[in-house]
């Protein structure tokens, strides 16, 4: 059994670097001096499977150790800071040449490994590795952690079963207990020591083995946030040692989506805690609070967390042929990042209603509630032209139509039935990121509630810095930025709307100049019309009582954009792995999981290398606005299977090599039955080619950012500024001609220039 983990682990780190964060580069004590151009050394090369040896959290690591042909297996001698531990290390059944262990105990800080040959004289040589142990309760590497932080309240954390809160870093107590599935189809309490229960299931594994379906499930904190390690446990219900005869050898990391900013350890969710497919084919299924962007959207946390609850597994069950991660939104977002910032964490992904990033997404949604006020008052002047659904996407990008009501429509009597994904999917969001005066969690109140910075960016204040005004620097930027400008070109909005929307659209207040939201984002202050204000107009630059003058646009810290790229949170497409991204077509909804979005991500991908062969782009059809949604996952799941074992037996072949039959681009229908597959299936999106059967049966939308000339990856947030008689001399408007008065309102609009989207984004670091 451990044999067939080492092969296939090697494997994917030869072709896809899957692996490598783990392994340690190790400098053998008796290397050669700096010049000597003599043949390297043969030595022992030591690998932490646990984590990456500077990251080892929780006191243990899981170590495996190669040792070359000139030594003899009982010549091995290994000592951990001067003291012999050979013990802890036994002989790989299938491979002769390796040994592996769990080091227990280890000190904080740094410790001293050294595996050597135990032989007197000439022929000694060793390897010395330093493991840096860190606190179980956390940081790593992601800074000072975040406070105030509430820990879970009582019913929040009882959705894990867990006791009472023991310390300042909300540990509670590890719990290890048993369920079983019933019959019925759900969880059960399970006592070994009672007879088995007659409502018990069974369940058959992915090898073919039909075994009593009881599960083991531990859980606990880790980096001060819930984690949960479930695995079947049917021969045996032991609370120190796992039953892994039912394991299939794989790892499930369990990613959980949502929007939140921080300060809270979280609510558990029980169905991906004991995610039931999973279990049922024998993977192990990993997941944390701390991994839940419903809680905080700090993916250097994140990251963080991920690492360290993997390192609890692999130090406490065993390593796992593959790591295979899912989750749908945040957890997709995760997927992306994490492969890209912690490569050997996860070894494949199944990213579901994913975006490339969390941060690129304020760019556009942050121009959600300015353009859509600037429609609405043209609506309240009696401009019926703004009434158009049709017209509004136009300038949003995202899709909108009269066949889904207006979430709002008590609040905005003046439309028409109808939507915008704007105003549907996105309203609120663009308070929740920017305004420090909006945010809560729960148990946080008081002074706490009125101090504590309420945005994503105080939420990951490490990465992106202070800014001079004594609040979190921010990305936000709109500088430049023509809206509309497509429309323009094509005709469907006049020059007179886009000089006005350009002019007035204005930008975000800076953190201390916000005031709190009103109706309906407070909905005590409902009561009243006075405070309705559904675009939050009361914390944008644009003056309700002087709408026709030039609104300001808010122009980002530049050094915030810099970390974010620097630090990882933007995916800037380095990402090898083997990923199937899916999800159900649900533009009819207007729901916030664009579908271009998957796009997005792969062109990122083609902007790093060329090459975007390890993604896989999968929808599937919905039958009606709000019907069921079938699960295509599972499939997704055997695919990934047949993809991993392929490279295992052909690692050369590299991932794209090994890609089996069914990993390519498709769609299916509602049913999950094929509709078609090929490599051809999304053609005219990312190229110039005829639409493909699946581009003309699932048509994406954009952006308002993209509709002001910008790349489909979305991730230019400061752009490179053009004057705009050079934009004019440039042909950016084609045909379009300006009057003299429109010329001088535009100068004024953009004294700075407009956006050249050519020259990519200002403040992208060079090295990327």
């Amino acid at each position: 059994m451990m044999g067939g983990r080492r092969s296939l682990r090697a494997s994917v780190a030869v072709v896809a670097a899957a692996a490598t964060a783990f392994v340690l580069a190790a400098v053998p004590a008796d290397a050669a001096p700096p010049g000597d151009t003599s043949p390297p050394t043969k030595d022992f090369v030591v690998e932490v499977l646990s984590s990456p040896p500077d990251q080892v959290s929780g006191d243990d690591a899981r170590v495996s150790i190669r040792v070359p042909d000139v030594v003899k297996m009982k010549q091995v001698q290994v000592t951990l800071d001067g003291e012999v531990i050979t013990d802890l290390f036994t002989p790989d059944p299938d491979d002769g040449r390796r040994l592996e262990g769990v080091i227990t105990g280890l000190e904080l800080g740094d410790n001293e490994l050294v595996v050597s040959r135990n032989r007197p004289g000439n022929g000694r040589m060793s390897t010395t590795v330093t493991l840096t142990n860190h606190p179980i309760t956390g940081p790593i590497f992601s800074g000072p952690q975040q406070q105030p932080f509430q820990c879970s309240t009582t019913g929040h954390r009882g959705n894990a079963e867990l006791g009472p809160i023991l310390d300042d870093d909300c540990s509670m107590e590890t719990v290890v207990s048993f369920k079983y599935r019933t019959t019925g189809g759900s969880w059960a309490d399970y006592d070994p020591d009672t007879a088995r229960p007659d409502d018990m299931a069974t369940t058959t594994t992915m090898d073919g083995d039909t075994v009593d379906y009881i599960v083991r499930w531990e859980r606990g904190t880790i980096n001060r946030f819930i984690y949960s390690i479930a695995v079947l446990s049917p021969d045996a219900q032991e609370l120190d040692t796992p039953d892994l005869s039912a394991w299939n050898e794989r790892l499930i990391y369990y990613f959980q989506g949502g929007v939140g900013i921080g300060h809270y350890q979280g609510n558990p969710s029980g169905s991906r805690m004991l995610y039931e497919h999973g279990l049922s084919l024998g993977y192990a299924i990993a997941y944390s609070t701390g991994t839940k962007t419903g809680e905080h959207y700090n993916l250097q946390v994140g990251g963080e967390t991920a690492v360290m609850v993997k390192d609890r597994f692999v130090s406490a069950y065993d390593d796992p042929d593959y790591t295979v991660g899912v989750g749908g939104s945040g957890g997709g977002i995760q997927q992306y990042v994490y492969a890209q910032n912690h490569p050997g964490l996860i070894d494949a992904g199944v990213p579901q209603y994913s975006y490339p990033d969390m941060i690129t997404q304020t760019i556009h949604i942050g121009d959600c509630e300015l353009l859509e006020r600037w429609m609405d008052l043209n609506v309240l002047q009696g401009n019926a032209r703004w009434t158009d659904w049709a017209l509004r996407s136009a300038i949003e990008g995202l899709n909108a139509t009269d066949a889904v009501d207006n979430q709002a429509a008590a609040l905005q009597p003046y439309l028409p039935r109808g939507a915008t994904e704007c105003m549907n999917a996105w309203r609120g969001l663009s308070p929740l990121t920017l305004n420090p005066n909006f945010g809560t969690a729960p148990g946080i109140s008081g002074p706490d509630q009125v101090s504590t910075e309420w945005t994503h960016y105080g939420d990951a204040i490490n990465v992106y810095g202070t800014a001079e005004d004594g609040f979190a620097a921010r990305t936000w930027d709109n500088v430049g930025v023509q809206y509309g400008l497509q429309a323009l070109l094509d005709g469907t909005i006049t020059t007179d709307e886009f000089v006005a929307l350009n002019a007035t659209a204005g930008g975000w207040k800076n953190e201390p100049d916000m005031v709190q939201e009103g109706c309906p984002f407070i909905p005590e202050l409902c009561t009243s019309p006075d405070n309705v204000d559904v675009w939050s107009v009361r914390n944008q630059t644009f003056d309700l009582s002087n709408p026709t003058a030039v609104a300001p646009r808010t122009e980002a810290d530049p050094d915030a954009i810099e970390a974010a790229y620097q630090s990882g949170l933007v995916n800037h497409g380095d990402i090898e792995i083997p990923m199937i991204d899916w999800r159900n077509y649900l533009e009819r909804e207007l729901d916030m999981h664009n579908s271009h979005q998957s796009f997005a991500a792969r062109q990122r991908l083609l902007d790093w290398d060329g090459d975007a062969s390890n993604q896989i782009i999968w929808f599937t059809d919905v039958a009606d606005v709000g019907g069921d949604r079938f699960d295509q996952t599972p499939l997704a799941f055997e695919v990934i299977d047949e993809w991993m074992r392929n490279i295992e037996a052909n690692p050369n072949a590299g991932v794209a090599g090994n890609k089996p039959s069914r990993a390519v681009d498709s769609c299916f229908d509602t049913n999950g039955e094929l509709i078609y597959a090929g490599a051809d299936a999304w053609s005219g999106i990312l190229d110039d080619g005829a639409a493909g059967v699946c581009t003309q049966q699932f048509p994406t939308y954009t952006t308002s950012r993209i509709v002001a000339g910008g790349p489909i990856t979305g991730d230019v947030f400061k752009c490179v500024l053009q004057p705009f008689a050079q934009a004019i001399a440039d042909g950016v408007y084609g045909d379009v001609t300006f009057t003299d008065e429109q010329l001088a309102v535009l100068s004024a609009t953009f004294p700075d220039g407009v956006c050249d989207y050519a020259q990519g984004d200002a403040r992208r670091p060079a090295d990327l």
